[in-house]
Formats: structure tokens, C-alpha cells, sequence
């Protein structure tokens, strides 16, 4: 890890850094890589208010900006880029608006790495369009400037179809930082929390605390 130059981190929404990759970047950071989150929405259209609800959709905006601020502050980053896109419309952004963003953090930060969503294996339409923007802006780009894509697929089908993880990051040490990170996003992750309460539905729910797994992504050329 200790490689790596610099990690950009690409999701459309908070709380997809924590479920993802808290460790991983807790991991990253401890080890003196720089890590920077550009965040493309602020979660405006949750479906969750909070359980027992706390926020209104009024108030959901700014609840998950300072929820989105206390994660970074549990994990450890400094670097939270705000990107200012609206929840539940990333897919509708145009593609060289999308790409043009992505591009510009790439040339700033000069990331050797950028961790995001794994396009057609990322569920939820806004994770799709921030995959698609970033493997198309990766893909533009020589092949000796292109930074490492390692990816988040979430789908059920991702192992048959992807076949099985080429990074499994051990997370171990950082559990307590990753399950601090979920308590930040509390307007989200209280069901989450409750299983990780109950023996009898934790098993699954605690492997978020142990390991998070990666797929690369190969360009044909």
C-alpha cells in the first residue's frame, strides 16, 4: 500500500466510501498515501430518514453533508472534494460533463490508483454512471498515465460473472475505524448497526468489518 502515490476515491454518494472501503483507506492513510474523496452528491433523496427518523427531506441535505464530514473524520481524510451533483440524477449528467469532472481530478491529483463502483455490477443507477465516467476517462488516456482502477462490485452476480476478487483487503486492524464510520452515517446505517447487534444475523453483516474486496479493471488496449 505504502506504494501508491496518491488514492482517488470516486462515489456518488455518502456512505458508499464507508460501506466499500473505510478500512482500505484507513489502511492507505496510516500508511502515508495521500487519499482524496471526491463525493458527487450529497445523498439528497436517501431513503432513509434515520431509525428511528431524526431528519425530514428538508433537513436530509444537510444531515448527510455533516454525517458525510464525521465519516471522513473517522477514517481519516482530509481530502473531501463535495462535487455538488444531485442525488438520484447522476445518470442523467452529460457523459463529456461527467468525464470532463473525473479528468480534472485525475491531472490535479495525478492518483496512482482511483477506487470506485465496477460498471453493470454497481445495483444502483448513479453508481453505474460514476463507474461508466470513470473507466471511459481512464480508458482515453495512455496506457503508461493510466492510473489502476480498483473496483467496487456490488451485485450477486459479480463473482460468476467477474470471477472471484483480485484484491481482498484485510481490514481487521481497522474495524473499529470502519464501524465508527458507519455510526457517522447514522441516518443510513441504523438497520446495518442492529445487525451487527444480533448474533443470529451478524455473520454476513460483520464481513464488512473484516475484509473489502476488489476487482481490477483490464482495458482491451
Amino acid at each position: 500500500m505504502s506504494e501508491e502515490n496518491h488514492v482517488l476515491v470516486v462515489f456518488p454518494h455518502p456512505d458508499d466510501e464507508t460501506f466499500s472501503s473505510a478500512g482500505t483507506l484507513a489502511r492507505y492513510i496510516n500508511n502515508g498515501v495521500p487519499v482524496t474523496y471526491a463525493c458527487l452528491t450529497l445523498g439528497q433523496m436517501g431513503r432513509n430518514l434515520g431509525n428511528p427518523p431524526f431528519a425530514t427531506r428538508e433537513s436530509l441535505p444537510d444531515i448527510r453533508e455533516k454525517e458525510l464530514e464525521a465519516a471522513m473524520e473517522a477514517i481519516g481524510i482530509t481530502d473531501l472534494r463535495k462535487m455538488g451533483l444531485r442525488d438520484k440524477t447522476v445518470e442523467f449528467e452529460p457523459n463529456d460533463e461527467m468525464d470532463a469532472m473525473i479528468k480534472s481530478l485525475i491531472d490535479e491529483l495525478k492518483p496512482s490508483v482511483i477506487i470506485s463502483f465496477y460498471p453493470q455490477f454497481a445495483v444502483h443507477p448513479d453508481h453505474e454512471a460514476t463507474a461508466e465516467a470513470v473507466v471511459r476517462t481512464v480508458g482515453r488516456m495512455p496506457k503508461n498515465e493510466r492510473p489502476r482502477l480498483q473496483l467496487v462490485a456490488f451485485s450477486n452476480d459479480a463473482p460468476e460473472k467477474l470471477g472471484e476478487p483480485d484484491i481482498l483487503n484485510e481490514i481487521s486492524d481497522y474495524k473499529e475505524v470502519k464501524l465508527r464510520a458507519f455510526e457517522a452515517h447514522a441516518s443510513q446505517t441504523g438497520p446495518f448497526l442492529q445487525q451487527l447487534a444480533t448474533p443470529e444475523l451478524s455473520g454476513e453483516a460483520k464481513g464488512f468489518l473484516e475484509v473489502e474486496p476488489y476487482w481490477t479493471y483490464n482495458f482491451e488496449s
